[in-house]
């Protein structure tokens, strides 16, 4: 028969058990990006994540329009906002050269950001679960963290969801960034050769 000290153990055991669920700690960043949306909602912040704000910060303000560029993009990736209005500001105001070069370094701060604060509320809640195909893909990116990282870039760049999950994955912050910072470049590039075109094609500038 258990004493009152193994008892007490016991159930202590259970409760550090329970709190390693994900459904707690995906609770809590559901909730802590709820209070942020809610929060640029109702104050009215939202309305400087516009493509014409961004654009006229630039040419207003060159270095501080670098700096208010930055913040808005890592504050944008964590409330939803579409990364392709902060690059057409950036290529529309600066060129398609240094407005890649900006939205490349914004971009690489933003997904850090992102990871430090969801990584600090979830936790790497992603790994609790035990469903055969979240298992299957947590295997994959342990295997290869940074080809991984890497290609998910390419292909949805700095996507919310994405930062978000890889956050709550457990991958490593250097396999996270070196992914990141490796993978951006091409998608951008792009980009920047499209809204580069679509504004000399419309006349916009």
């Amino acid at each position: 028969m258990d004493t009152p000290d193994e008892k007490e153990l016991t159930a202590l055991d259970h409760m550090l058990n329970r709190s390693t669920l994900p459904y707690p700690r995906l609770l809590a960043v559901a909730l802590f990006l709820g209070v942020l949306f809610a929060t640029f909602e109702l104050s009215g912040w939202r309305d400087h994540f516009s493509r014409q704000f961004l654009h006229d910060q630039f040419l207003e303000h060159r270095l501080n329009g670098v700096l208010i560029f930055v913040l808005l993009f890592s504050l944008g990736n964590l409330i939803q906002i579409p990364g392709w209005i902060f690059l057409a500001a950036a290529v529309l105001a600066l060129g398609r050269s240094w407005g890649g070069v900006v939205t490349y370094l914004a971009a690489s701060i933003s997904c850090a950001l992102t990871f430090l604060s969801i990584r600090l509320v979830g936790g790497d809640a992603l790994r609790q679960l035990t469903n055969r195909p979240a298992r299957r893909l947590l295997e994959q990116l342990d295997g290869h963290p940074i080809r991984s990282v890497l290609c998910l870039r390419i292909l949805f760049q700095t996507a919310p969801a994405l930062n978000y999950a890889l956050a709550m994955s457990g991958v490593g912050f250097r396999e996270y960034m070196l992914g990141t910072l490796l993978g951006l470049p091409l998608p951008i590039a792009l980009y920047c050769l499209f809204f580069d075109f679509l504004a000399r094609l419309l006349h916009l500038g």
